[in-house]
């Protein structure tokens, strides 16, 4: 036998990490304002137990197998300052996890931010549809991710873009998925252009910038030459393209979908989100501040205000129109993806409301793993000719099949439906299902003819039998009607309509960023090309934008329709619902403690949220500081109410900034001297000096309109 080494206990034994306490591990929760996707078997089962059983479970640290471990700060080596040792399945392990932790981004709408909540139908669309979850009364689960489309996953939020906002709906029917935008109308009529429309969008492909922005030479080349794309210009350089909030924020469905009733009627409609609180937008000014101080800045909004139950509502509504066989409506094709049909002409029917009510847990887990398809739909729902919807029915799961590993993404929890699975698919790249059976095939006698196959009555999704007309021959051109004022080639009246329903404010901010996105461009050539464009839709805009550019003003080049104004596409439409919005109430050690109190108190009282800001951290009267001065900036709030006149240069580019930007201002008492040191009218709109209790309705009655927009506008 041999003598057994003796190896010192200190290279046996780890030492205990200092941030152990021997207590026992429970698995951490979701925060209040956080809900996880529901606990359900790949299949859809329903699974007993809290959703948190997919968290880390034990007490010990272990492997990925379940093997406990001692220590994960040290690599095995061979001796003390040896070499490391292949045989450390632990450091493989954990370093191979970490290697493989990233997923492809999505190619556009990388950027985003999902949150929880529920539909609930008013029952207005029963008649419509025979969809179940927009019967009366149905209440439905829902998981929302709104993006900007342009950016990578680090890109700021607050660029000039256009914005996603699409929808999954858990229905008993199976997964509905309503993917949109928060614009109208899209840059091309046809899905084979969209790599064309990206490409250019996109950064330039030697120096990989401007990033998320689309103030440079591609993307006015494309959209210059390819006019289908000015609807969709003309909307991204409006205040559209800057939104306050994604609170605050319109969705469109964009296509024209087909819905089926129970009797087998159809009807053709269009999706609309209206946002509760309004749709309000940033000064171009506020969005570069805020892409440098929060580049978080719209996430961080969605999360706060959900976490301090100011749950953010929609209402979700249709156009409806005839289901004629020429699918056109008042010379509107409504197979065009760059046409809208006003509200004027076709009022919008609420059929229904969304609230989103939590966080999710897991940013990756859910947000980024969410996969939507235009392809997802359920009985009642059908999907029209349009070519640009046609190919998303393809691009959408092909996307996924690349981002999420296979075919199976179904069975990631966020994404699982809320009802039985039984697709007959079977393997491929991470299944978690464990089938039974012998016969993944139809038709089959050894597992008894199952799965059946669903009837037709009231349960099966089965397309409408919708005519078309005989085909004469296998054409690759564009789907114009034989009707000239509702040809897809008229690229330029409804830019018209949509310029001359904006205010005056509108009009003179969308001309601004025509002049700074084409003021960017390097080649005159495409600034020549790019005021062609604006020419043939207004002269006086055109004019504006060539003279900030230094070019001629070309003679127009397209006949357009004149279309009446349609007062819905403006955004300064009166007063809404100030829920969430957020107040600085200034204080210095001259304030009162009991005017703290009862500002705040009323504040919250009319559902506004008062973010306490002084010099530096701790209390003011019991009350937490929420910001210093070193950590504020004017973009983070709405309105400003002083308590307290503080000397400070930052306060000072507080108020100006707040001033200028057109938001509600308001002095309590002596407070009203840093107003008149910053230039601050106190007659001005928008600007009160008075005692606490008028202050604070002042300033929420000026809130309900997002801006003292006298202040801003322009005259003339």
């Amino acid at each position: 036998m041999t003598e057994q080494q003796h190896i010192p206990p200190e290279f046996t034994r780890p030492p205990v990490p200092p941030d152990e306490d021997g207590g026992q591990c429970e698995p951490p929760g979701p925060k209040p304002d956080q809900q996880g996707p529901e606990l359900r078997s790949p299949t859809g089962a329903p699974v007993p137990g809290e959703a948190n059983i997919r968290a880390q479970q034990g007490d010990a640290l272990t492997t990925p197998q379940g093997l406990r471990q001692a220590d994960t700060d040290h690599q095995l080596k061979a001796g003390p300052r040896g070499p490391v040792l292949l045989q450390d399945f632990h450091l493989r392990e954990k370093i191979t996890h970490f290697d493989h932790e990233r997923i492809p981004e999505r190619a556009v709408h990388a950027r985003g931010v999902g949150a929880h909540g529920v539909f609930e139908s008013n029952g207005a669309a029963a008649s419509l549809t025979r969809a179940k979850f927009l019967a009366a009364g149905a209440r439905t689960p829902v998981f929302v991710r709104f993006s900007t489309v342009l950016g990578s996953r680090g890109s700021a939020d607050t660029v000039r873009d256009t914005r996603g906002f699409a929808t999954k709906f858990y229905t008993e029917e199976g997964v509905y998925d309503l993917v949109g935008n928060n614009i109208p109308v899209f840059f091309i009529q046809e899905a084979i252009k969209f790599p064309d429309v990206v490409h250019a969008a996109k950064p330039h492909p030697d120096r990989e910038i401007p990033q998320a922005q689309s103030a440079h030479d591609t993307f006015w080349d494309f959209v210059s030459l390819h006019t289908e794309a000015t609807a969709h210009t003309f909307w991204n350089m409006s205040d559209r393209a800057l939104p306050r909030s994604l609170r605050m924020m319109e969705g469109f469905g964009v296509h024209t979908f087909r819905l089926v009733a129970a009797d087998g009627a159809t009807s053709l409609v269009k999706f609309h989100w209206k946002p509760r609180l309004g749709v309000h937008s940033m000064l171009w000014e506020e969005t570069q501040l805020t892409a440098g101080f929060d580049p978080d800045f719209h996430r961080r909004d969605l999360a706060d205000a959900i976490e301090a139950g100011y749950f953010p509502e929609w209402d979700l509504g249709v156009q409806v129109f005839p289901d004629t066989p020429e699918q056109v409506f008042e010379d509107i094709d409504l197979l065009d993806p760059t046409k809208l049909v006003p509200e004027e002409l076709v009022p919008v029917q609420v059929i229904g409301t969304l609230r989103l009510t939590a966080n999710p847990v897991n940013f990756f887990a859910e947000t980024e793993q969410v996969a939507f398809c235009p392809s997802h739909l359920v009985p009642g729902i059908e999907v029209t000719d349009d070519p640009l919807l046609q190919g998303r029915l393809f691009s959408y799961l092909d996307t996924q099949l690349s981002r999420l590993g296979g075919p199976n993404f179904a069975q990631l929890p966020i994404n699982t439906p809320h009802t039985a699975v039984n697709d007959m698919f079977r393997d491929g790249m991470h299944q978690t299902a464990v089938h039974t059976g012998l016969a993944p095939y139809k038709p089959n006698s050894l597992d008894g003819g199952c799965p059946y196959a669903a009837s037709f009555a009231g349960e099966a999704y089965v397309e409408s039998p919708t005519p078309i007309p005989p085909p004469q021959a296998k054409l690759r051109t564009s789907a114009n009607t034989d009707k000239a004022q509702v040809s897809f080639a008229d690229h330029f009246s409804q830019p018209r309509m949509f310029y001359r329903s904006l205010t005056h404010g509108e009009q003179h901010r969308l001309a601004d960023a025509f002049s700074f996105e084409l003021g960017k461009c390097t080649s005159v050539t495409i600034r020549e090309r790019a005021v062609q464009m604006l020419v043939n839709v207004d002269e006086q805009l055109a004019g504006y934008v060539a003279n900030q550019l230094g070019v001629d003003v070309p003679a127009p080049t397209a006949n357009t329709v004149e279309l009446a104004p349609s007062p819905a596409l403006s955004q300064k439409r009166g007063a809404f619902p100030v829920d969430g919005r957020t107040v600085a109430v200034l204080v210095d050690e001259t304030s009162s403690g009991g005017a703290v109190q009862q500002v705040c108190a009323d504040l919250e009282q009319a559902k506004v949220r008062p973010l306490l800001v002084a010099a530096h951290g701790g209390e003011v009267e019991g009350r937490k500081v929420d910001r210093t001065f070193a950590t504020m900036r004017s973009i983070e709030f709405d309105a400003l109410i002083a308590l307290g006149a503080p000397i400070d240069p930052r306060v000072d580019v507080l108020v100006n900034e707040m001033w200028r930007h057109g938001k509600a201002i308001a002095a309590v008492g002596a407070a009203a001297s840093l107003l008149q040191r910053n230039g601050v009218d106190a007659d001005a709109p928008g600007v009160t000096v008075a005692e606490a209790p008028q202050t604070v309705t002042k300033v929420v009655t000026d809130l309900a309109e997002h801006r003292a927009w006298d202040r801003i506008e322009p005259r003339g």
